[in-house]
């Protein structure tokens, strides 16, 4: 429970075993009686064993459907099981779990509230395309969204009651689906979108992927799951 209301945590997890123990662990340190679930994506790995051992609820998919899909069986879980409130929160170890409590300060008045990297706090930066690409769905999504909106592909967010609702109707599971479209989506149905600045941590394992090559597929890409999710009604 926070301020009265029923909290659930969602974590999709793809092959996470080195990093998704000391996640919930922290989660459940910070939170204490907040619920704890994680959407094993496919692992191949021990994910789904080493999350249910530090003590979250586990759910598995039979394969990798992505975040998208991952996200999608939460919400549904967060539905059917009464859920006031949901914050989705990576299992790699960069979301802060200390912020979780500002996020859902904001419910009350907003249905969907982002953890938002690019808003005066932390040292988190990105260059080139990808940062291109950021600050191009910044500008586009703002507008939509009627709120300044810093960062828009962030997997850290809150949402309330009635946007459980509707996520556990519908959700993407395509490419950038889960953030871009997402966020196309609510604008333009009415709900209420607003950030809160945090502060990004290190993985706690594994590496990221970065490269000028990756980060040119990224920028087009971008702007085909953008332009894609305007067309769409």
């Amino acid at each position: 429970m926070v301020n009265g209301k029923r909290l659930l945590i969602i974590i999709p997890a793809l092959n996470e075993a080195a990093s998704i123990g000391d996640v919930v662990g922290e989660i459940r340190g910070e939170l204490p009686g907040v619920d704890v679930l994680v959407v094993d994506d496919g692992s191949t790995d021990h994910t789904a064993a080493v999350a249910a051992a530090a003590g979250a609820r586990v759910a598995r998919l039979p394969y990798n459907l992505g975040v998208g899909g991952a996200m999608r069986l939460g919400y549904r879980y967060a539905h059917d099981h009464d859920y006031d409130l949901a914050v989705q929160v990576d299992a790699d170890g960069q979301h802060d779990p200390r912020y979780v409590p500002k996020l859902v300060d904001l419910l009350d008045d907003y249905d969907l509230v982002i953890g938002a990297r690019f808003a005066g706090e932390g040292e988190y930066t990105v260059r080139g395309p990808r940062r291109w690409a950021m600050g191009m769905l910044s500008v586009v999504l703002s507008g939509l969204a009627g709120a300044t909106l810093t960062d828009t592909t962030s997997g850290f967010r809150a949402a309330n009651r009635r946007m459980i609702d509707m996520f556990a109707r519908w959700y993407p599971v395509e490419y950038l689906g889960d953030t871009v479209e997402t966020l196309v989506h609510a604008a333009r149905r009415g709900y209420r979108i607003q950030q809160v600045p945090v502060a990004m941590r290190r993985r706690m394992a594994g590496t990221p992927s970065h490269s000028p090559a990756k980060a040119m597929i990224y920028l087009g890409r971008a702007l085909a799951v953008l332009t894609l999710a305007l067309i769409r009604r």
